[in-house]
């Protein structure tokens, strides 16, 4: 990955976690609801970056991009999905990190195939 690539990457996975604490809400009280488009329109904007971040490697399934608009999803279809972004996204982080082999042992970017300065946190579930 490059740093700007790093720098999206955190910015879109903040984003997402916060549309899935704000949809699972939803889905909670609501979750056979449709979504307003309002919601929907970022929703959609926020995968459509995650989609070329991701790349075809690692997209949650391969035949879905976005939401239809026509069609529009439920409050659980949108926190499902966005679960599943939420996990490939790690897994995308989990690939592009290391831990420092020197005390103290933060965990580092690799970036241009190198170590970073640009610290981040432990995977979360993901073995490395």
């Amino acid at each position: 990955m490059t740093q700007q690539e790093v720098d999206l990457f955190e910015k879109l996975q903040a984003q997402l976690e916060g549309l899935y604490i704000e949809i699972s809400a939803l889905s909670k009280k609501s979750q056979n609801d449709a979504l307003n488009k309002f919601k929907l329109k970022f929703v959609n904007q926020i995968l459509t970056e995650a989609n070329i971040l991701l790349e075809e490697e690692y997209m949650p399934f391969a035949d879905f991009s976005t939401f239809d608009e026509n069609d529009m999803p439920t409050n659980s279809d949108v926190a499902m999905m966005l679960t599943q972004y939420l996990n490939c996204f790690e897994k995308l982080r989990v690939d592009n990190i290391v831990k420092a082999m020197k005390f103290p042992q933060y965990w580092y970017w690799v970036i241009d195939k190198e170590i970073s300065d640009s610290r981040t946190h432990a995977p979360k579930n993901l073995a490395k």
